[in-house]
């Protein structure tokens, strides 16, 4: 195996600059004119673009709609979001190409500060909180909610949703292609390994990897013990 060539991280050590002002006076004032569905469709006008205005567009549109949005939002291309008017999003948070972002009119999604989310992943922000500097790797998803799959008698997306609350604390890592299903938290800390499927609670600072997930290890250095199976 080659050895790693070590380099300095970029997003995560750069500071955030406020927004100008008329930025904020413009989304505002779009708030003010316009009912959320023509805002959303002037949002998608500007989706595919890569130009200053095209990003400057995307922010501005989620800004006149979200309960809060932080400076230094940067939506890339393809973006597809529901129900931003839920959304509360941080300072310094990256959305990555084509990621879905699917939240529910009568939920919560939380994103916070320095969240970088890699492309094309999957989040079903119908009880999302994730905690500040969380890197969420390229396809991961995750998971709010499941069918009861109760009588059986009728199909089973047709039964009841069980929405639960779903979390990522703070410095936490998400890995390329990860799952985490409804209802989990992933501690403080932690890393969750490419491509693993989170059925249960991870421990802050903790690696977890598999499918099931099962905690591997500790950033620490410390082994797993068998106990700590997730």
């Amino acid at each position: 195996m080659n050895p790693a060539r070590v380099v300095k991280a970029v997003h995560g050590r750069e500071t955030v600059q406020p927004d100008p002002a008329f930025e904020i006076e413009f989304a505002q004032d779009l708030a003010r004119r316009h009912a959320p569905s023509e805002i959303m469709a002037l949002f998608r006008r500007f989706n595919q673009g890569e130009e200053y205005i095209d990003f400057l567009m995307r922010r501005t549109c989620v800004r006149a709609l979200a309960r809060r949005c932080g400076s230094g939002l940067r939506i890339e291309p393809g973006v597809g979001l529901r129900h931003v008017e839920t959304f509360e999003i941080g300072d310094g948070v990256v959305i990555g190409e084509q990621v879905m972002i699917h939240g529910r009119f009568d939920g919560t999604c939380v994103i916070g500060d320095k969240v970088w989310i890699g492309a094309q992943a999957f989040l079903d922000a119908r009880h999302l909180v994730i905690g500040d500097n969380v890197g969420w790797g390229p396809g991961a998803k995750v998971l709010g909610s499941k069918h009861s799959g109760l009588p059986i008698n009728v199909p089973i997306i047709a039964t009841d949703l069980l929405i639960q609350r779903t979390v990522v604390e703070d410095d936490a890592d998400v890995g390329v292609n990860a799952v985490l299903l409804p209802g989990v938290t992933v501690g403080r800390g932690a890393i969750v390994g490419a491509g693993a499927i989170v059925t249960r609670d991870v421990p802050a600072f903790s690696k977890a990897a598999g499918c099931p997930a099962q905690v591997i290890g500790y950033r620490d250095g410390r082994n797993a013990l068998t106990e700590a199976a997730l």
